[in-house]
């Protein structure tokens, strides 16, 4: 069947602040997609080690507080240094079971010294080579306290069987231009990744496929109260304000006319899988195509910088 694709919508709880056992539920979770025969596998945003749920708890925006920088401090640790080979299990079963997968990651990226982190989406595919990694350009609110900006290096398409697959983290979802500049490169199956929550996905999913006439799947976490492990620093501190759901997941498909395939799937944490036709893309694209036949580049037209942003130059 090359016009279909078989999808995976990993809506799972991270180990929050764990790394190690994050990514080990990660694996298991890609080998039960592997088995079911699946072929693209995609994870929620920053779900290696998790979201930072705690700065809207803590007093987050507070000064030189010994609860902030510790916290900060867990996080950084935790993070993944893709060029130490923090994922090369991830890229191994990748191979082994033949299925791409996006994978929501906190990384403390080698080319900016080390210490900052940044909300990272990574494209591994069915080879299991790592072919992209999108820095979030811009964090959202409260996440600026904590996450760094990225850059357009990682605004970049991949081949999919007869798919043409893009992502964006969270919020970037709604700005007009980074969605272009993957419409541009012919997205056709656009990947949205989020912490958690159909308040998020429930609109947004269903308005991006109709104005890129493209299958859109957005894939969220799901974190509650009781998933806070007892090692989190200042757990008590955070649990005193903390609601019983932070994250009720969301997950879900909208199809090129902008209706859904699947709709938000809330408060279960579950692997979820769905069966997607290319042949719908080219019958929505015979009205509307936002880069082609209903554009006038002659009139607007978008650059983008995709270079890896660093602090320094070596001439070496």
């Amino acid at each position: 069947m090359k016009n279909t694709l078989k999808i995976a919508m990993a809506q799972i709880s991270p180990v929050l602040l764990n790394k190690v056992e994050t990514l080990k539920k990660v694996e298991d979770t890609i080998v039960e997609a592997g088995m079911l025969g699946c072929e693209l596998i995609v994870f929620g945003e920053a779900l290696v080690p998790g979201y930072p749920f705690w700065l809207a708890l803590t007093g987050g925006a507070e000064w030189n507080t010994k609860v902030n920088k510790e916290l900060h401090a867990e996080y950084v640790r935790n993070a993944i240094q893709v060029e130490d080979g923090e994922l090369d299990t991830v890229c191994e079963l990748a191979k082994q079971h033949k299925i791409a997968v996006y994978l929501g990651i906190m990384e403390r990226a080698k080319n900016r010294g080390g210490h900052s982190i940044y909300a990272s989406l990574v494209y591994i595919n069915e080879h299991g080579e790592i072919q992209s990694i999108h820095r979030k350009l811009q964090p959202t609110y409260d996440e600026r306290l904590t996450w760094s900006p990225g850059d357009g290096n990682g605004l970049k398409v991949h081949k999919l069987k007869q798919f043409t697959v893009g992502g964006l983290n969270c919020w970037e979802n709604w700005m007009p231009l980074p969605r272009t500049a993957l419409y541009g490169l012919g997205e056709n199956l656009h990947i949205a990744v989020w912490p958690g929550s159909d308040h998020n996905t429930k609109d947004i999913t269903r308005f991006i496929a109709r104005e890129s006439r493209s299958f859109v799947v957005s894939v969220s976490s799901i974190m509650t109260k009781d998933k806070f492990p007892k090692q989190i620093p200042h757990r008590d501190k955070i649990l005193k304000n903390c609601p019983e759901t932070l994250a009720n997941g969301g997950s879900c498909i909208a199809g090129p006319d902008g209706e859904w395939i699947l709709e938000p799937v809330i408060n279960t944490e579950a692997l979820i899988i769905q069966t997607i036709d290319f042949n719908r893309v080219y019958e929505e694209r015979q009205n509307f195509d936002p880069v082609g036949h209903y554009s006038r580049p002659d009139v607007t037209k978008l650059t983008v910088n995709r270079e890896r942003q660093s602090t320094v130059e070596y001439n070496d």
